[in-house]
């Protein structure tokens, strides 16, 4: 440890960026100022060596994948967001809704190929009743026993909460007994009030996201939990965002694994441009800086693409997602990367990364090392 604080006071003039960065690797929690200190005056090398030590220090050199499917039911949705290009109303010529039928077909197609996750997310169509979203999920558990059903983010368990009158307690309990076993982390955004105004001014906001996560992990149910950056928040409101995530870990425990997900503006009302490969690096990383009390820093390849990915491996991230086998919601928004990958494939990125690839299953459990 010594030796590598010596190293950084012989390559670094900014004192304070010395004294924030020996506080990282003695096991110091930073502050939000700390945190913005980094992102704005580190270079991206350091950012990057601190990331990759702490990773390193919680998961030695694996990195993990997951042998699943995403289901995306239907595009359309009530909450007609800026920042969203999957999202359409009912007449729309590109929406569509899958019946229960081809749900099944498509979770036991990828079944025969090995997935044992299925991740459900898509619109929320104002037909939809409560009985809807339990009943599906009841339907997949008693095809599929033996699969892990990921599903509903936080709006759509809001939503439910609108149309049925019940509370999130209600509902997550419902769920659970259906056969859902976690939930996937969409809908956080940015918790920033005021960004939230300018993006997505209808759905459930920044408090109601964390008091649905805190009532999943109340109830035993694990959680993911993410943040989509690139658009109209600051770096501050990024970090801001991510202190109320690092609070409720401390209280909870209960959330798995922590997504930045780089926003894609093509086909969208908000607009803008793409992250640059610096941006989405220094996110990843300070990440893993600033979210001590996560083990899992995921660098989700269908948003950063699979060379960037490999970086992200080596700057705090130490999960790439799955096979996933149809991506819908962020192809909607311009991504070109596939829209999902071969065992084989992601095996491939993680090992030309310089990582060990291991499967994984949705509890960070690990199945199969791939030395």
């Amino acid at each position: 440890m010594a030796f590598l604080i010596d190293l950084l006071r012989e390559g670094i003039k900014d004192t304070e960026i010395i004294d924030i960065s020996e506080k990282v690797l003695e096991g110091g929690r930073i502050s939000v100022e700390e945190a913005l200190k980094l992102y704005k005056f580190a270079d991206l090398t350091l950012l990057g060596f601190l990331a990759e030590e702490l990773n390193r220090r919680k998961n030695g050199n694996k990195a993990y994948f997951i042998t699943n499917i995403q289901i995306n039911p239907t595009n359309v949705c009530i909450y007609q967001c800026d920042f969203c290009a999957f999202g359409v109303k009912p007449s729309d010529s590109k929406a569509y809704e899958m019946s229960v039928e081809e749900i099944l077909t498509r979770i036991h197609n990828a079944y025969q190929k090995g997935a044992r996750e299925v991740h459900i997310v898509g619109g929320i169509p104002a037909h939809w009743d409560y009985d809807k979203y339990v009943s599906l999920i009841k339907k997949i558990k008693e095809t599929f026993p033996d699969i892990i059903i990921k599903a509903w983010t936080a709006v759509e368990i809001h939503h439910m909460a609108k149309i049925s009158g019940k509370s999130y307690r209600d509902i997550l309990s419902e769920l659970k007994e259906a056969g859902l076993s976690a939930l996937p982390g969409g809908g956080a955004e940015v918790f920033s009030e005021r960004v939230r105004n300018l993006i997505s001014p209808s759905k459930a906001d920044g408090k109601a996201y964390i008091e649905i996560h805190k009532t999943a992990h109340l109830l035993g149910i694990p959680t993911n939990t993410t943040m989509l950056y690139g658009h109209v928040e600051t770096v501050e409101e990024r970090i801001r965002h991510m202190e109320e995530i690092r609070k409720l870990q401390d209280e909870t425990g209960g959330f798995q694994v922590f997504i930045p997900l780089a926003y894609w503006p093509e086909g969208t009302r908000l607009g803008g441009k793409r992250t640059s490969a610096v941006d989405d690096l220094k996110t990843i990383a300070l990440a893993r800086i600033f979210l001590d009390n996560f083990k899992n820093i995921k660098a989700y390849w269908i948003t950063l693409g699979e060379r960037l990915t490999q970086v992200a491996l080596n700057y705090g991230a130490n999960d790439i997602d799955g096979t996933i086998e149809e991506e819908r919601v962020v192809h909607s928004a311009g991504t070109d990367a596939e829209k999902g990958h071969s065992k084989e494939k992601l095996i491939e990125i993680i090992r030309k990364a310089g990582k060990i690839p291991v499967e994984r299953d949705t509890f960070y459990n690990e199945v199969r090392i791939y030395a």
